[in-house]
């Protein structure tokens, strides 16, 4: 059964283009998001990285399936070892100047219900984390972004 995709929106005291730097610039991602061996903002763009829940690490797969600059970045997520995929979107809104970010991460119910790590309430917990306090803060924290990263 396919469920409603997990979706949260953000304020965010930048402009569309700091946001979208912290959103695609390897530099910049490692500092709020993960730390990513290397990372494009291309079509077909494929990156992984491990993230840990309690003691348990975990292969995180990506690629990239939708770039409009300034406005949406979206890539497939799965797991190595765990079968399902799913898919993060993130699209931004200027809104005088200040960004909306709604992230939309749709697919969470092909992971199955054996694994709570995986379910959604865990994503949600995590992303609202990731996005509420970690990008938040470094957004708005880091007046020194510039386009020369």
């Amino acid at each position: 059964m396919k469920t409603a995709a997990l979706e949260l929106e953000y304020l965010l005291d930048a402009t569309v283009s700091k946001v979208w730097e912290a959103l695609t610039k390897n530099a910049l991602m490692e500092k709020w998001y993960f730390n990513l061996a290397e990372f494009k903002p291309e079509i077909g763009f494929e990156f992984q990285f491990y993230g840990s829940k309690d003691d348990t690490r975990y292969l995180h797969l990506c690629k990239v399936t939708e770039v409009i600059p300034e406005k949406k970045l979206s890539y497939t997520w799965k797991y190595d070892q765990f079968p399902g995929e799913t898919t993060v979107s993130f699209m931004l809104f200027d809104i005088e100047g200040k960004t909306r970010l709604k992230l939309s991460h749709s697919g969470i119910e092909s992971f199955g219900t054996e694994n709570p790590d995986l379910s959604r309430a865990s994503f949600e917990q995590g992303w609202t984390y990731i996005l509420g306090t970690s990008l938040k803060n470094f957004i708005e924290n880091r007046h020194e972004i510039t386009h020369n990263l």
